[in-house]
């Protein structure tokens, strides 16, 4: 398939995509804990409603790094299935985490400061397992390249299992599930209101969910190369995990930053560095 024709499915069909995973979300999440839980479509209408509410802001730039955010998200995922390099796609991830940071920050409420600061903890507790992803994929198929990695032979989860359960532990920080919803916590009764986002309102607000479906749809199109090779078993897969995500989401209580930052530095080195290690082994004993 041509890059454009990827390039334009994925600009259109993203946040259809991402809209519907985040109404089976509520859905999913009300059946664990005996509820029968909204409309599949409830995220569509939260957001069109978002959408015709008044936008009160505290200051006026920070709609501004919104606005970027969302662009370099969509850039990201663009780059991504397009076949781009891997490392260009996490560095634009990256940038686009600053942005919103940056729009925190102006927001000038100590809700959403505390909440950009701890987004820039886990910035920290994940970037370093994503590094560890992308080196591991070039480990085994000799290019950075999205579209090279994911015409691989051979499904890269046999290569690399450690570095696949360590990106399914960094999938819990970026989907901003408990036990790490530390910066923007979905649930409002919690001490941070909702974190980054409790000064965001109207087309803002409604902007940075359309984004998260984006990027979203992105971080599961990433678990679909560990098995791009069969690619019923990619989509299975990808599935399965976000299923798991939400399963973890019910069953675990969030951690304190401190917990979550040493966890995630010890996860992406026993099981990300430590797959490398064995990968260099094998290659040159």
């Amino acid at each position: 398939m041509s890059p454009w024709i990827r390039l334009l499915i994925y600009l259109v069909g993203a946040p259809v995509l991402g809209g519907l995973l985040a109404g089976w979300d509520r859905r999913i999440s009300a059946r664990m804990q005996s509820r029968r839980g909204p409309p599949i479509l409830q995220p569509f209408y939260d957001v069109l409603k978002l959408w015709h509410k008044e936008n009160l802001v505290v200051r006026r730039s920070q709609n501004f790094y919104i606005f970027f955010f969302f662009l370099l998200v969509i850039f990201t995922g663009a780059l991504f299935f397009a076949g781009s390099d891997l490392l260009l796609v996490i560095f634009a991830l990256t940038l686009a985490a600053i942005f919103f940071v940056l729009g925190a920050c102006k927001a000038s409420s100590p809700y959403s400061f505390v909440g950009a600061q701890r987004e820039l903890i886990q910035m920290m507790a994940y970037e370093p397992m994503i590094l560890l992803t992308a080196i591991g994929m070039y480990m085994v198929t000799k290019s950075f390249y999205v579209h090279e990695i994911a015409s691989h032979p051979t499904l890269l989860v046999l290569a690399l299992p450690g570095i696949f359960l360590g990106f399914l532990y960094t999938l819990e920080i970026k989907f901003r599930k408990s036990p790490f919803d530390l910066s923007d916590s979905h649930h409002a009764h919690q001490e941070l209101v909702r974190g980054m986002t409790t000064e965001f309102s109207g087309r803002a607000l409604a902007l940075i969910e359309i984004a998260h479906w984006y990027e979203n749809v992105f971080l599961l199109g990433w678990v679909y190369l560990f098995f791009a090779s069969s690619p019923l078993l990619g989509v299975a897969v990808s599935l399965l995990v976000f299923v798991f995500v939400i399963l973890v989401d019910n069953v675990f209580a969030r951690l304190k930053w401190q917990t979550a930052l040493q966890s995630a530095w010890l996860v992406a080195a026993v099981l990300g560095f430590g797959n490398i290690l064995v990968l260099a082994w094998l290659r040159h004993p």
